[in-house]
């Protein structure tokens, strides 16, 4: 019985110091060039916008977004993904100010890649914009590791509590 204390005492001790020390899990894949180039300053309103990658990305679930200095959305259409490159259409840009460019994709290796960069319009055009940007930007979350540290420990303590009674 003593054996099982232990056991069970080790396991519930490396399981929290796992979730203590658990961070979130990085991404694969790294942005290496857009266009326009971040903090770029334009005079008029690109066609479309575009991430590189150092490799090829899952055309699944990527989600891109242009949203303007009024917080409107000025992208159009789905996103799409040729090999590393993802892109998305740009309405005839409105106000003069900073526009960010939000992406998520997915890696090669399935790991969620998302950031941003800004680019600043110089001259306002005479577009109008999309809905209202609050609710569509792609988040930014990563993966929680610490549930996968909870169920490693859970299966220790399982195991252990098998390997004794076994013995018995």
């Amino acid at each position: 019985m003593n054996r099982l204390l232990a056991t069970l005492v080790l396991a519930v001790s490396l399981t929290v110091a796992a979730v203590a020390g658990a961070g979130v899990a990085s991404a694969h894949a790294t942005r290496i060039a857009t266009e326009p180039a971040e903090n770029t300053e334009l005079t008029q309103a690109p066609q479309k916008v575009s991430a590189t990658f150092n490799e090829k990305l899952q055309p699944q679930f990527a989600a891109m977004t242009v949203v303007g200095p009024d917080g409107n959305l000025w992208s159009t259409g789905d996103p799409q993904v040729d090999g590393a490159v993802v892109s998305v259409g740009v309405r005839a840009l409105g106000p003069s100010g900073t526009y960010t460019v939000n992406y998520r994709v997915t890696s090669a290796d399935g790991h969620v890649v998302s950031g941003s960069w800004p680019f600043r319009l110089a001259v306002a055009g005479t577009g109008t914009p999309g809905p209202s940007a609050s609710t569509t930007s792609p988040s930014s979350d990563g993966i929680p590791v610490w549930p996968f540290f909870v169920a490693a420990g859970l299966i220790v303590a399982l195991g252990a509590v098998w390997a004794v009674r076994r013995q018995r």
